[in-house]
């Protein structure tokens, strides 16, 4: 047997992906592992990361504004990076932004970051309580590694069929170490494929198994490398513990930044964005092929610009993070199989969700999605379209 060292195998991945075997890997990858590798910027021992600045990026626009090329990063950048990650009491709704290129993200808090904005407030607390699996109120290093090795699984399950080692090299850019199909996540009914990652946390797992997996946490992260979001919950010793308000906050403010930067690409330093920006934005990543009928549609009905202010852009974005209990709300009024108007829709989003949207804001709603202009909303198509917008393309 011919054994080679496993930095000289790195090396050799290296060279060949950075060559044609870039676009063959490609084509192994789920999309969400396709919009990872496009954005990612950095490479650290073989592993892909995002920067702040790519992560932001990667939800805010269609296609990287830098050429790709993935930078290798050495053991003293990455530290010197780190030690520069502020503490979580200081994060705020700029922290990305702050940051900017001075960080890294990998794969499995990439997924973790794209569940924290598509989620309502109140289902902070049920995440927060997911990993306090010792149920003391605070969370520390070991038991967020804990929801790494969930989410690696939880993607294994929705790997693409292929060729084995193009996958094995793919597992390796992903998670940094290799992984078998083998692995520390099992669950009951395999065949029951839960609706999202965070569905994995919710329904798929117990704190049996949540206390099983922290046990063994040291096994699956003692190759992985340390990260900007870990020393931002944990310290740079990693002896640090999370706390619930700190939680919070943060996911609040990462939805807030998010929307922030969304709304500022239009607003042009203005206080609101026009009614067909809001369109724009709306139907961004979402199935709808042919927007312009939508927009042709506000246009002809909507004869004086109000503009959309930020407040009113948040709180509809706030309601689409609660559309599960809107579409549970809608069907036991009993109006799934008909139109709906916009009184009934105002109330109803109020009822479900505790979210108030102004007027204005329900008026160009239906403005955009009333097609036969009898001021009237279909309720099946409209969750179908706001589902794939919330999920970002990705349902």
């Amino acid at each position: 047997k011919i054994f080679i060292p496993y930095n000289c195998f790195l090396l050799s991945l290296k060279v060949t992906e950075n060559r044609s075997d870039l676009e063959d890997l490609h084509l192994y990858a789920t999309p969400r592992e396709q919009r990872f590798r496009r954005f990612a910027s950095l490479e650290f021992e073989g592993q892909l990361y995002m920067t702040p600045y790519d992560f932001i990026q990667a939800v805010t626009s269609d296609e990287p504004k830098r050429a790709k090329k993935w930078r290798s990063l050495s053991k003293q950048e990455l530290s010197q990076i780190l030690m520069e990650t502020p503490p979580v009491w200081k994060g705020s709704s700029k922290l990305f932004r702050n940051l900017n290129d001075k960080g890294v993200i990998s794969y499995t808090e990439y997924l973790f970051l794209l569940c924290i904005l598509t989620k309502p407030h109140a289902g902070f607390r049920i995440a927060f309580n997911m990993f306090d699996t010792d149920g003391n109120e605070m969370v520390d290093k070991k038991e967020f590694l804990v929801l790494q090795e969930i989410f690696r699984k939880k993607n294994e399950k929705r790997e693409r069929k292929g060729d084995e080692e193009k996958r094995a090299m793919l597992r390796l850019q992903l998670y940094g170490y290799h992984t078998s199909t083998n692995s520390v996540l099992k669950t009951e009914g395999d065949d029951l494929v839960p609706r999202s990652y965070w569905d994995t946390l919710r329904r798929s797992t117990s704190q049996a198994l949540f206390s099983d997996l922290a046990e063994r946490a040291d096994d699956f992260s003692s190759s992985l490398s340390d990260t900007t979001l870990l020393v931002h919950f944990f310290g740079k010793k990693g002896k640090a513990e999370l706390n619930f308000e700190d939680f919070y906050r943060f996911m609040d403010n990462l939805q807030t930044e998010v929307l922030e930067i969304e709304f500022l690409s239009y607003s042009n330093g203005m206080n609101t964005i026009s009614e067909e920006d809001f369109a724009h934005i709306l139907l961004r990543y979402t199935n709808v092929e042919n927007t312009s009928s939508y927009l042709e549609n506000l246009r002809g009905t909507i004869p004086e610009e109000k503009g959309i202010t930020f407040d009113e852009f948040r709180s509809f974005f706030q309601f689409l993070n609660n559309l599960e209990d809107f579409a549970i709300a809608m069907q036991m009024y009993n109006f799934a199989s008909r139109s709906i108007g916009q009184d009934e829709f105002k109330r109803a989003v109020y009822v479900a969700t505790g979210v108030k949207l102004s007027s204005h804001l329900v008026n160009t709603v239906f403005k955009i999605f009333d097609v036969d202009r009898d001021d009237q909303l279909s309720y099946k198509e409209f969750i179908g379209i706001m589902k794939d917008r919330l999920n970002r393309g990705f349902r």
